[in-house]
């Protein structure tokens, strides 16, 4: 079920009822930052943390598993 234009205009009339012309705007802004702030949230979640990496070599960072590496090729 797609909302018509018709249904568009009567949703903007009742927020004007209901919020005032003037708290739209900051409603809208409000609303935007809350939606960048959970596609923040997601994509920290989503992606692995570098706890996560160094847990995956046992714990040691790759700074430390380089020169490991480096050391043991001399």
């Amino acid at each position: 079920m797609a909302l018509g234009p018709t249904e568009f205009v009567i949703i903007g009339i009742l927020a004007i009822f209901l919020f005032g012309a003037k708290r739209i705007p900051e409603l809208a802004r409000n609303l935007g930052r809350a939606k960048g702030e959970f596609q923040a949230g997601i994509a920290d979640v989503s992606s692995p943390s570098s706890a996560e990496s160094d847990m995956d070599r046992g714990g040691v960072t790759e700074e430390v598993a380089a020169e490991s590496a480096a050391d043991e090729s001399e």
